[in-house]
């Protein structure tokens, strides 16, 4: 409508984000007004035409860029960006767990538990914050904690079980006698099965131990202690 209305003012090309064409369309219309019809008018009509003709796929793709298909549904792109600044105001909201990962990196893990906690203050039901909290103390070897804030990342909606089960830094988790229990009900505590069999493994249970007094006698970092430790997990 807006082509064949207003086709000779470039009405159509403003609708559709493309003012520097809006503006051509404006001075064919000044330079070919002693005309009875404007070359703008006339072009303006074509345009109608080939806009009536496309499909809404065609015109999507040549239109609308900022929009995604996902099937049969078209998403705005606008609301990846909306969701992205969400995130950003939470992270500026909560900058304890923007720190603690950037901690937990560099291997820090003590301060990026002190860090995560910090954050859970503020966002108490954040999963994120209890799986990697989760993490941490699994590296740092502290078994309840590990299973309750897996347990509260589970029960806030965390779904992602293949990660619980692969993830480097749970193995420590993974070698517990309980996990097969917490496992079968659903990574939650609770009433576990019964007769569930315990994982033991004395051998590397020792090693671990050892590396554990190697750390603490101050022989090994905190990063050679997770190395060497991932080792032994993965083999």
């Amino acid at each position: 409508m807006l082509a064949f209305v207003g086709g000779v003012v470039g009405a159509h090309k403003f609708y559709l984000g493309k003012p520097g064409q809006g503006i051509f369309f404006l001075m064919m219309m000044f330079m070919s007004a002693g005309l009875r019809f404007p070359i703008s008018a006339i072009i303006g009509f074509i345009d109608g035409m080939k806009l009536l003709s496309m499909s809404d796929r065609a015109f999507d793709q040549k239109y609308n860029r900022q929009y995604v298909q996902q099937g049969t549904q078209v998403v705005p792109e606008r609301r990846k960006a909306v969701n992205t600044r969400n995130k950003s105001k939470i992270n500026k909201a909560n900058p304890y767990k923007r720190s603690g990962i950037a901690k937990y990196k560099e291997f820090a893990l003590e301060e990026a538990i002190e860090d995560f906690e910090k954050g859970l203050e503020i966002q108490p039901d954040d999963v994120a914050l209890h799986f990697n909290l989760a993490c941490a103390y699994s590296l740092t070897e502290k078994k309840e904690k590990i299973f309750y804030h897996l347990d509260k990342a589970v029960s806030l909606g965390f779904k992602d079980y293949e990660r619980i089960l692969k993830h480097d830094d749970l193995a420590y988790l993974r070698i517990q006698p309980e996990f097969e229990a917490f496992k079968k009900n659903g990574f939650r505590i609770g009433s576990a099965p019964k007769g569930v069999p315990e994982v033991k493994d004395d051998a590397l249970l020792a090693r671990l131990n050892r590396l554990s007094e190697l750390r603490k006698k101050g022989i090994l970092s905190e990063k050679e202690f997770v190395l060497e430790r991932k080792k032994l997990l993965n083999r």
